[in-house]
């Protein structure tokens, strides 16, 4: 049996505050991230173009995006794409396409305090030797 692949990779800006709201399976945040892309078209001009993604993050990697990230903010996330349908009043279909983040990364500067910035969904797993010289999320 061959598997897929449903994992997205986004590297962008907020365009507002994150959303954080709580339902019947607990808490979760929604954001919506522009990404952007530039070329220069046949005639030699700059082109730009921008897309939108509506996130949504649940649990602690929700709280922590509700606490820390606001408009603006420079943002890695992962996750898998989920597509939901439902009846609006009219009864007609509708559908919306979000991004499941299972793993984010601050990018806009260090954390105070010496921490880092790379959260994910589940507890990172413990590695053994010496983890001064690695490189931080901050040093891309």
């Amino acid at each position: 049996m061959s598997r897929g692949v449903n994992k997205a990779i986004l590297l962008g800006n907020l365009g507002d505050d994150p959303t954080v709201r709580s339902g019947n399976a607990g808490s979760f945040t929604t954001l919506t991230l522009a990404t952007s892309s530039n070329w220069k078209d046949q005639a030699g001009q700059e082109q730009s173009k921008t897309e939108w993604h509506n996130v949504v993050a649940y649990g602690a990697l929700g709280e922590i995006m509700g606490k820390y990230l606001r408009k603006g903010s420079k943002v890695y996330i992962e996750g898998p794409i989920q597509t939901r349908k439902w009846q609006d009043d009219n009864g007609q279909d509708r559908f919306s396409t979000q991004i499941v983040a299972k793993e984010m990364q601050m990018l806009d500067s260090k954390p105070s305090g010496g921490g880092s910035n790379n959260y994910n969904s589940q507890p990172a797993p413990q590695k053994s030797g010496d983890s001064r010289n690695a490189k931080k999320p901050w040093d891309l």
